[in-house]
């Protein structure tokens, strides 16, 4: 079974790198963060004549997370519930997996701005609201997959200036000590269960040559719950779609199970 995180910065603009990228690849879970559209917009009618059906939950010109399965999704759940919150953020849904039931929550995490503005308390407090939404989720769903873009790069080898960008979004101690609180809830980065490239990063700037530069940064992760850890087989980062013309500013990152 496989599994992808990919932010496609726009479904309007992207839906045939999509539509191709799945035709190479075709996973059987495909999380989409920053749709940019409204549900009404949204591309059923394609993307069920290539064999996927969606959960979304869309939002006009920002935010926006789907689920596109090839299997039911079941139990679908949008938002944090108990966390007022305007923006189109999480959508997690139940689909059969290798060994049972698997949930998957997909996050289009918040990008904060920079620390000390009211974007990065926003931030902190969404954090904050999907570690304990995910304690629930993970007492009644105890195999788990959490993905998407965390806007966090967790460690120094996930960025390509960890001195000079420390400290600044996405490299703060503020928002890795939040991934670590993700990770102690039982959850593991199932791309560091394998060896990586070095310099291997899932975002590139469009501005100063950032991809053709690789000054990147890994900030999309699949993170999996300790029964899933033994099932997990590979975790890649797919660079190809950021070569195509007009690609995203992020590249899908897959995952398999069994």
């Amino acid at each position: 079974m496989k599994i992808t995180t990919w932010n496609v910065n726009s479904l309007t603009a992207r839906l045939q790198h999509v539509l191709d990228w799945l035709a190479a690849n075709p996973v059987d879970v495909l999380a989409l963060q920053e749709l940019k559209l409204t549900d009404d917009k949204f591309p059923f009618d394609a993307l069920r004549e290539v064999g996927y059906e969606a959960a979304v939950f869309g939002q006009k010109t920002y935010n926006g997370v789907a689920l596109l399965s090839r299997a039911p999704l079941g139990e679908v759940v949008r938002n944090i519930a108990g966390f007022h919150d305007e923006s189109a953020r999480v959508i997690a849904g139940t689909v059969e997996g290798p060994g049972g039931p698997l949930r998957v929550v997909n996050g289009y995490f918040v990008n904060g701005q920079a620390p000390g503005t009211e974007k990065f308390d926003y931030k902190m407090r969404w954090l904050r609201a999907l570690r304990e939404r995910l304690r629930e989720e993970l007492a009644a769903h105890p195999r788990l997959v959490l993905l998407g873009d965390f806007n966090i790069a967790p460690e120094d080898r996930d960025s390509h200036d960890p001195v000079g960008l420390a400290e600044t979004i996405h490299h703060t101690t503020a928002e890795r000590d939040h991934f670590k609180a993700l990770l102690s809830l039982g959850m593991t980065d199932a791309f560091r269960l394998f060896e990586q490239p070095e310099k291997s990063f899932s975002w590139w700037d469009y501005r100063q040559l950032g991809y053709q530069k690789n000054r990147g940064l890994r900030i999309d992760h699949i993170l999996v719950s300790a029964p899933l850890v033994p099932q997990v087989s590979a975790c890649a980062i797919d660079r190809a779609p950021r070569k195509w013309p007009k690609p995203s500013d992020h590249a899908p990152v897959t995952m398999t199970l069994g």
